[in-house]
């Protein structure tokens, strides 16, 4: 297998079925405790980077002259969308010294919204997919870890109430 086939698919789990999009966010979920767990969400932030970066890399390679513009082995984008959108909760256990275990309802958050986001492709998200390449491959899943982002935000400060 390529260095970008590797990247692209995750390490394999975009070729998971049914939906490897799905499998690639559940995949990025543990991934994404343990780069909290080492290095708190600076390290998630730093990982994400590199993600991004190898992501629209290995996917540019990989899609150039095929005709289909975004195969769904391809689940890097997921992972890079899913950290987007997991971020919020590393900061928060890092702010209020807790394990990550204990914000459990955001990682659900998280997940959920995201995929809801990815699936529903609304507004700027549907508009960064229909822009093909790398570019939209990679774009409009960090559209939808960015919108499921904000929905994490919003469901703490109605959880723990908003500051005064």
């Amino acid at each position: 297998m390529r260095v970008t086939t590797l990247i692209a698919s995750f390490f394999g789990i975009g070729h998971l079925r049914p939906a490897p999009g799905t499998w690639g966010s559940l995949a990025a979920l543990p991934v994404a405790w343990a780069l909290h767990v080492l290095g708190g969400p600076g390290l998630l932030g730093l990982g994400l980077i590199v993600v991004i970066a190898s992501g629209w890399w290995a996917t540019h390679l990989e899609i150039m002259g095929k005709t289909e513009k975004d195969p769904s082995w391809i689940v890097i984008d997921e992972v890079a969308g899913q950290w987007v959108a997991f971020l919020p909760v590393s900061i928060g256990a890092a702010h209020v010294g807790a394990p990550l275990t204990a914000l459990w309802p955001g990682w659900i958050v998280a997940f959920a919204a995201f995929r809801l986001f990815d699936i529903w492709k609304p507004g700027p998200i549907g508009w960064a997919d229909r822009r093909g390449g790398a570019f939209g491959v990679m774009a409009d899943d960090l559209l939808a870890g960015l919108a499921a982002a904000v929905c994490v935000v919003l469901g703490a400060a109605l959880a723990h109430g908003v500051p005064a």
